[in-house]
């Protein structure tokens, strides 16, 4: 195929105004706690802002960079162990929050490497898989060697614990490998032997066996552990079609828990809708569409599942944080992509759209 002038303009745009809305969001969904608990009703937003710029900046930078140069085993091979480092340091340093230690903190800020596991694992698989397509039921010289690595952060991240960022992480390693071919029975008996270990995780771990419980009847207690999906289906109900308006949303006032991070698709739904809920749907099919598209129009197998794991990425950890709020499944702490705050999400998100805008100059 020609070579591409520039980028995916439609990605571009999309990726640009969802980060623009992001930040229109999370100034609503926060102001009013901002400026209870820490004096600014601009603490949070100015924050985010400044990820967000950064993250601009590393999009910008890396749409321009070839991708070719990832390809490469030292790199990949470093960026894989210092992302282990970074999560075997969250339990040593004091980056403990209700319970978790998912963070490092940095002076003012904080960096959650479980972040950064994401796209490593993308990065790593799509560099392994790309030769290896035609071996792809190889057990010991592909399946083993491709699982392991991405294995090993997850253990890490359930540690944490994280199994929400966990899920997603396993779930990319799946939907690579079955672009890569692996036939089904092998993802089956993944299937299989993972189903005991989320039994035993759900339900013999005491405090995720009482989220099950409250998941399949929060009405059973309103005003302790279901409170978080009462608010939040309170919060998706009471926006109707159109909306409150934005700023006018209730729940936000020390009703619904997180609004700015984990639930700021209630709060969206609250205050623009069903209208701008369908809207925020929109963009995120719209950049699926046109990352996938990129993945399967190219004709360099290392692109293609790198366009595909990026985005893939970018997809089920919306569908997973959409999927809480609407009390689909049970609740756990995932942010929305490039919407919810938190800085190492935003920014780490937006440099791998760089990368994926990168591979769009590729494709006609």
């Amino acid at each position: 195929m020609a070579k591409r002038v520039g980028v995916d303009k439609w990605l571009f745009g999309t990726v640009l105004l969802l980060v623009l809305f992001g930040l229109v969001m999370v100034f609503s969904a926060s102001a009013v706690m901002a400026k209870a608990t820490l004096g600014s009703p601009y603490a949070f937003v100015t924050k985010q802002a400044a990820f967000a710029v950064a993250g601009l900046v590393a999009l910008f930078v890396l749409m321009r960079v070839d991708y070719r140069k990832y390809n490469n085993q030292a790199l990949i091979f470093t960026g894989m162990a210092a992302t282990a480092v970074l999560l075997l340091a969250v339990f040593v340093m004091r980056g403990k929050v209700n319970g978790a230690h998912r963070w490092i903190p940095l002076g003012p800020a904080t960096l959650q490497p479980s972040e950064l596991a994401k796209p490593m694992i993308v990065f790593f698989l799509a560099w392994f898989l790309q030769t290896r397509i035609h071996a792809i039921d190889n057990i010991k010289g592909t399946i083993l060697p491709a699982v392991l690595p991405p294995l090993v952060y997850i253990v890490l991240i359930l540690k944490e614990p994280d199994l929400g960022t966990a899920l997603v992480c396993a779930a990319v390693v799946v939907f690579m490998l079955f672009l890569a071919g692996l036939p089904l029975r092998w993802i089956a008996v993944a299937g299989a032997c993972a189903a005991p270990v989320m039994y035993f995780m759900l339900f013999h771990v005491s405090w995720r066996a009482a989220r099950m419980k409250v998941f399949l009847n929060p009405e059973a207690d309103p005003k302790g552990a279901g409170f978080h999906i009462l608010q939040s289906l309170i919060a998706v109900g009471s926006g109707g079609i159109y909306g409150r308006g934005l700023m006018e949303g209730v729940q936000k006032l020390f009703y619904l828990p997180e609004p700015h991070t984990d639930f700021i698709f209630a709060n969206i739904c609250e205050e623009l809708g069903l209208l701008g809920a369908l809207c925020v749907l929109a963009a995120f099919c719209i950049v699926g569409y046109r990352g996938l598209r990129a993945a399967f129009l190219s004709t360099d197998p290392f692109a293609r599942f790198l366009a595909f794991g990026l985005t893939t990425a970018l997809l089920v950890q919306a569908f997973f944080n959409i999927s809480v709020v609407l009390a689909l499944v049970p609740t756990k702490g995932i942010p929305l992509p490039l919407i919810s705050s938190g800085g190492t999400s935003v920014f780490v998100t937006l440099a791998c759209m760089g990368v994926l805008l990168n591979v769009t100059r590729e494709i006609d």
